[in-house]
């Protein structure tokens, strides 16, 4: 099977999966215990965070473990609008951001708060212009995804930030796609929430991780909670952090080699869609080269999928975490394009095993698809 959908998950790599063996075997204690095991355990939570905060030029003690980027984001938006309600109910995201956020800011309309949509252009870029008007007094937090999840354009994160800073508005922003695949400095950036996940860069299923910056006020969203100074319940997985942690240092140890690689595939693909006259539209601009959403005219995605999936290989029409919806994409509809031909949409992604020959054969089945329609 030619695997082309890295962007919804990776296999754990085998580094990362000996962490997880060993950690298991020798680590097992629950780090909130203060007998000598649960110390142990505890300290490689810690190492972990020390890490993570090195990659990411963060504080550590602002690094709290989620199961997942989804719960990631859940959770350090509503425990930052916990703490800072009495600023006011005004928050801003955009119609491009993955449905974890939206589902969330859907939510919370009707809690009481009242939500600005920015609008993108076509290439999936919102308007700093139309950002800056949208602010007022009780504006509390904007969220806007570093890169997009479907079409793989990156925002101007820094200038966001900048803007958000001067304006004393708290700045969260889901790193999921961009985590390992470019170079992210939290105070650099301006950024002042962050979240990750693990299973997107070679680390296992179920573990995730959000940053926020400890001068920024939050409240526990369950009271009592202990775990991670309230931020979370539970019992922290301290082989899954380990072994996330593992995947993060190598990305980050090969990101500049992947990119490049993948830049060079991203490249074959559409120099191969010119050479054969394919009706394909590329969607995004400054994008990072792994994620490329397009559509080929006259075919439906879900059809295009089905058939490549038939011809062994594996693409997506979308953020896998909509997948058996039968509405089409947000991102595809808020960058201008209507129903239908948002339905003609689908999503490749590359990682460290898709080689030429993949893409070859991908564009040999799209050239077959139209051929015979």
């Amino acid at each position: 099977m030619i695997y082309l959908d890295y962007a919804a998950t990776t296999p754990i790599s085998e580094n990362a999966l000996n962490t997880y063996n060993e950690i298991s075997r020798k680590y097992y204690g629950n780090s909130q215990s203060i007998h000598n095991i649960g110390l142990e355990a505890n300290n490689i939570v810690e190492l972990a965070k020390k890490q993570l905060g090195k990659i990411l030029n963060c504080n550590s003690d602002g690094i709290f473990f989620t199961s997942s980027g989804s719960e990631a984001n859940y959770l350090s938006i509503t425990s930052i609008l916990k703490g800072n309600k009495k600023k006011g109910n005004h928050i801003i995201t955009t119609m491009t951001e993955h449905s974890s956020i939206l589902n969330l800011f859907n939510e919370l309309e009707k809690d009481g708060f009242n939500v600005t949509y920015l609008t993108s252009d076509i290439y999936g870029r919102i308007s700093l212009d139309e950002l800056e008007k949208s602010l007022r007094p009780d504006t509390i937090l904007t969220s806007i995804s570093f890169v997009n999840s479907e079409i793989g354009t990156i925002q101007d994160i820094k200038k966001i930030g900048s803007l958000l800073r001067k304006n004393n508005v708290i700045f969260h922003t889901d790193a999921v796609q961009a985590f390992g695949k470019i170079v992210i400095d939290v105070n650099e950036l301006n950024i002042d929430s962050i979240s990750f996940s693990s299973h997107k860069i070679y680390g296992p299923k179920g573990v995730g991780f959000c940053y926020i910056n400890p001068d920024v006020k939050w409240s526990p969203i369950v009271s009592g909670t202990t775990h991670q100074k309230g931020f979370r319940s539970g019992t922290l997985d301290v082989p899954s952090i380990s072994a996330l942690t593992t995947a993060a240092t190598d990305i980050y140890s090969e990101l500049n080699n992947n990119y490049h690689y993948y830049s060079k595939l991203n490249s074959h693909f559409r120099n191969l869609l010119l050479n054969n006259q394919l009706p394909v539209t590329i969607y995004g601009t400054n994008q990072i080269p792994n994620i490329i959403g397009f559509s080929v005219e006259g075919i439906e995605g879900q059809y295009l999928m089905l058939e490549c999936d038939k011809n062994g290989i594996a693409i997506s029409t979308g953020s896998a975490c909509k997948v058996g919806l039968q509405d089409p994409s947000s991102t595809m509809l808020a960058i201008g394009l209507t129903r239908d031909a948002a339905r003609q949409f689908v999503r490749i992604s590359f990682g460290k095993f898709t080689n030429f020959t993949h893409i070859n054969k991908l564009v040999e089945v799209i050239k077959e698809l139209r051929e015979n329609s």
